[in-house]
This record gives structure tokens, sequence and C-alpha cells, in this order.
């Protein structure tokens, strides 16, 4: 039978690949690439020592160019539904034109596949659409959420107390109520520079694990500011940003 890995190949350092992953990508016969017009190079070139590093002799690589999704739309859910349907379309092409017998095929995830990716939604779909038969695996990796906890020498959560993981585009509805610690993820538009600061502090990454990472943290009031500066100088220069950030209330 057909075989699919979904490899979550870390944040942005190499050394973030575990051993899982490492394994993985050494039994892949054919990687399939979904790319996005927005793929920044550095993110290619990393892309392209991991597979040379650790994919086996004679492994095949197959690109596409992904499906466009509106990201102008209020429909936000429909947007998506429909981004998912017509991945699923390229994806189940891919492996019927490009997977032979018995081969295995991976799609590499950047982070970890089950934190905001659609790669196991649209591997679902097109099982579920029932053409095509294969067996498939997830295989970890490093999201940049542990990455940003380590590299500020912290814990997400505290004792007794939740922790909620939630995007940029909710967070400008304000901080949610009963959650003391928030991991905010996909923020395009700085939205932590438009909640009340009072007794929260902000411990941000950006472009965590690569030679371009930003570290602050500190009092939202005072730091705000300049992290919005370092972003937006960063973003000029490298024209994208990808950047996590914890928000943290005082209990005292």
């Amino acid at each position: 039978m057909q075989h699919i890995l979904v490899i979550g190949i870390g944040a942005g350092d190499p050394d973030h690949l575990t051993l899982q992953a490492a394994k993985a990508l050494a039994r892949t016969d054919v990687f399939f690439i979904l790319d996005k017009n927005e793929e920044r190079q550095d993110m290619i070139r990393l892309r392209r020592r991991i597979l040379t590093e650790h994919g086996r002799p004679g492994h095949r690589v197959v690109g596409v160019p992904d499906a466009e999704r509106d990201r102008t739309t209020p429909a936000y859910t429909a947007a998506v539904d429909d981004w998912r349907h017509r991945r699923a379309d390229l994806v189940e092409q891919l492996i019927a034109e490009h997977l032979g017998p018995d081969e295995t095929g991976a799609f590499l995830v950047w982070g970890d596949p089950s934190l905001y990716d659609s790669v196991i939604a649209v591997v679902d779909e097109v099982l579920a659409r029932g053409d095509t038969t294969f067996g498939y695996e997830v295989v970890p990796g490093i999201s940049s959420v542990s990455a940003l906890a380590a590299r500020h020498r912290t814990t997400l959560t505290r004792v007794g107390r939740p922790l909620q993981i939630t995007t940029g585009r909710r967070l400008a509805e304000g901080l949610p109520e009963g959650v003391d610690d928030v991991v905010v993820m996909l923020d395009g538009q700085a939205a932590f520079a438009g909640i009340d600061p009072d007794g929260v502090e902000i411990l941000y990454g950006a472009y965590l694990g690569t030679p371009d990472e930003i570290l602050v943290a500190g009092p939202l009031a005072e730091t705000a500011p300049r992290i919005r500066e370092l972003r937006d100088r960063a973003r000029d220069r490298k024209g994208w940003i990808m950047d996590t950030y914890l928000l943290r209330r005082s209990t005292s």
C-alpha cells in the first residue's frame, strides 16, 4: 500500500529536526511540496538543506503551486474551507500521479503539523473521498510555541492555571476572560498593541531558531513600542514576519 508521512520539521533551526523526523525523511521516496507564492528564500534554503542532509539517496521532490486563499473576505471560515478543498484536489492529484505502488510520500510542515496547519485535515479529506487509498502517519515537530518558551527560559503554564493558544485575529477582540496566559500566533497586524496593557507581560519572539531571531520580554506597556519598531524594521528588510508571543497577566 502507498504510505504518506506528514512530517514536522521545526520552527526554523535545522537542529530542531527530531530523530523521529530524520528517520521518516530517510525512508521517504518522494517529497510533495505545495509551493506558496509568499514563501521566503531563506526558508526554501533550509528545506533544501534538510532534504540534502536527511533524505535518502535517489529521493524525488515534486512541487506544485499552492491553492490561493482569499484573505480579504469577512467570511473567514468559508474561505478556509474552500481553500482546503482545493488543496485536497492538489494532494489527491500529486499522490495519483507521482507516488508508485508501495512507495512512501511525505509533506513537510513547518513547526508541528497539529498546530495551525491544514495538511492533516487535507489528507483526511482525500481519504474520505474514497477514490484514493493509502496509510498515513503524522510525525510531530518542534513548534514555534515550544521554541518561544525555551528561548525565554520559561514554562507556558503556571500551577493550576489554563493556557490558551489563539490567533492575532481573535486577540484583536481582546484578551480572553478567565485566562491569564495566552499564546498568540498568526498575528499579521501586531494585535498586542491594541489591548489594555495594564498588568500584562509579553514574551515575544520572531524568526525563532534563525539567524534573524528577535527576542523581547517585559511589561507590555513598556515593550510594545519597541517590539513594533523592531518588527516593522525586520519586515521591511526581509519582506515578511513570522512571530509568536506569550501574553501573561499578573496574578498578584
